[in-house]
C-alpha cells in the first residue's frame, strides 16, 4: 500500500482525484492508461524530450514494470516525480540540496506502486515539506518537462521524471525534512549565475529553457 503522507495534507476538494489513501489506481491497466495519456500530452520543447517522450511511451507500452517495488532499485528503471515550486512576485523557483544525490535538485520521489503520479507529487511535497501548493494555473495538474536520467552515486538506476509545476508563496512556512534536504534555497528563473556552485539535473537547462518560454515576460508570471 502507498504511504500517507506525513505533514500538511491537502484540504478535502482540492484535488478532486486525490484521497487520504494517496490516490492508489485499482489495476496495473488502469494505472499504465493513466500514466500513458499523461506522458503523452506533454508537448516537447525540444528534440531529445522528444526522443525521451517516445521511449517512456514505449517503456510504457511494453507492460514491464513502471513502479519501484524495493529500494534501493528495483526494478531499475522506474517512475519518479519533481515538483516545481514557483514564486511568481519573484520570479523565483525553490531548489534542495539532496543529502543522497549530493546535488541540487527539485523536491520530489518515486512513484509507488500504482500510484496516480499527481498523488505522489502531492504526497512528496507534504512528506518532505510540509506543505499542500496548489497546481500553477499555468499548466494545471499535467506534467510539464519529461526526463530519462541515469542518477548519481551508489545503486544507480534510471529514473523516469514527471515534472509538475506548482505555484506557491516563498514566504509560506514550509518544514524541510532533515534527512532528505540539507539545504533550501529560492533562486532566479532567468539568472542560472545566481545560483550556487555544484551538481545539478542534467536537464536542469533544457527545462528552465522551456519554462522560461512558456511563461514569458515577467509580467505574465503574476497575473
Amino acid at each position: 500500500m502507498p504511504r500517507q503522507a506525513q505533514g500538511r495534507w491537502p484540504e478535502q476538494g482540492q484535488f478532486p482525484w486525490l484521497d487520504q489513501e494517496g490516490c492508489r489506481l485499482p489495476a496495473d491497466s488502469t494505472a499504465r492508461s493513466l500514466i500513458r495519456r499523461l506522458v503523452a500530452a506533454v508537448e516537447p520543447g525540444d528534440r531529445q524530450e522528444e526522443d525521451e517522450r517516445q521511449w517512456m511511451l514505449d517503456w510504457i507500452d511494453s507492460g514491464v514494470q513502471l513502479f519501484r517495488l524495493a529500494k534501493p532499485a528495483s526494478p531499475p528503471q522506474h517512475l519518479a516525480v519533481y515538483s516545481i515550486l514557483i514564486d511568481a512576485p519573484t520570479r523565483s523557483i525553490m531548489i534542495v540540496w539532496h543529502v543522497l544525490a549530493q546535488a541540487w535538485l527539485f523536491p520530489g520521489g518515486h512513484v509507488d506502486d500504482l500510484e496516480d503520479p499527481r498523488a505522489s507529487v502531492v504526497r512528496e511535497l507534504a512528506e518532505e515539506l510540509q506543505i499542500a501548493p496548489a497546481f500553477h494555473p499555468e499548466f494545471g495538474d499535467d506534467p510539464f518537462f519529461l526526463t530519462v536520467t541515469q542518477t548519481r552515486g551508489a545503486d544507480s538506476h534510471t529514473d523516469v521524471t514527471l515534472w509538475f509545476v506548482f505555484q506557491t508563496d516563498r514566504d509560506d512556512p514550509m518544514t524541510p525534512d532533515e534527512r532528505e534536504f540539507g539545504e533550501v534555497l529560492w533562486v532566479p528563473i532567468d539568472d542560472l549565475t545566481a545560483w550556487p556552485d555544484g551538481v545539478f539535473d542534467p536537464g536542469l537547462e533544457r527545462f528552465l529553457e522551456k519554462l522560461t518560454a512558456r511563461l514569458g515576460p515577467k509580467a505574465l508570471l503574476a497575473r
